[in-house]
């Protein structure tokens, strides 16, 4: 399997699983309507794991722009490896939003509110304040990220001298990271629904607005960059703060 193709399929399961849990919680006459936030942040967590499971040997499993941008910053990603892995992530993203949208059609169908709709595919804050918004997918990204180069020692992206394949997380370094978005989920995730990932927010809610479902309403654009942004930034500073220390 190339690395295109494991952070394809990689996140495409991440967010399948992820978009799945939501749809399954909001959305009318599902059988996990109302479980919960524990429920969202579990599923979300173990979507990580099983995506991290799949992509891990072959591609180091990002699984996220801000970290394939946070390793580059910090040096043990090439920069010119950056693009792909970016593009991969994007499109399975994007393949993760629509079969959710297939699975649970009849759901949406029977559903009435736009935002739980739109909450499905992307966040939102619970109270629009693009400075704090901002700082809160900075901050949990900054978590993530700075956690993740502890587990991995910061060879997420390096070769072993034996193969072409990555270092970086497998089956055994999925675990402690899919503990780790589950608690960022927990802890830090009320605000604005912890994006800390900007395919997982950008290429669903594309979906959201390109799907012809009935009663979506918008989009809300003119938030989109908060969940873009706020994630690269806060794991640029964790690449350069891991470095420094």
């Amino acid at each position: 399997m190339t690395p295109f193709v494991a952070e394809f399929l990689g996140t495409m399961l991440l967010i399948l699983m992820g978009g799945g849990v939501v749809a399954n919680v909001c959305l009318s006459k599902t059988k996990g309507h109302g479980a919960g936030w524990m429920a969202i942040t579990t599923a979300w967590a173990l979507g990580v794991f099983i995506g991290v499971v799949v992509a891990g040997p072959y591609s180091g499993a990002h699984l996220n722009p801000a970290v394939s941008i946070g390793l580059a910053i910090g040096g043990t990603f090439p920069w010119c490896d950056v693009f792909q892995y970016i593009i991969a992530q994007m499109l399975g993203a994007a393949l993760g939003a629509l079969l959710v949208w297939l699975v649970y059609k009849d759901h949406f169908e029977a559903t009435d509110d736009p935002d739980t709709m739109l909450g499905v595919f992307c966040t939102s804050p619970a109270i629009k304040n693009p400075a704090i918004n901002f700082l809160t997918e900075a901050v949990g990204t900054f978590a993530l990220m700075f956690v993740v180069f502890y587990i991995t020692g910061g060879e997420l992206s390096l070769k072993d001298s034996n193969s072409t394949l990555p270092i970086g997380l497998g089956s055994v370094g999925a675990l402690p990271v899919a503990f780790t978005v589950w608690v960022i989920g927990l802890s830090l995730g009320g605000p604005t629904g912890y994006a800390i990932n900007p395919a997982r927010d950008l290429a669903p809610r594309c979906m959201h607005a390109f799907l012809p479902i009935k009663g979506k309403g918008g989009s809300q654009w003119g938030y989109a960059w908060i969940p873009v942004l706020g994630p690269i930034a806060g794991a640029a500073v964790a690449a350069m703060l891991y470095y420094i220390l």
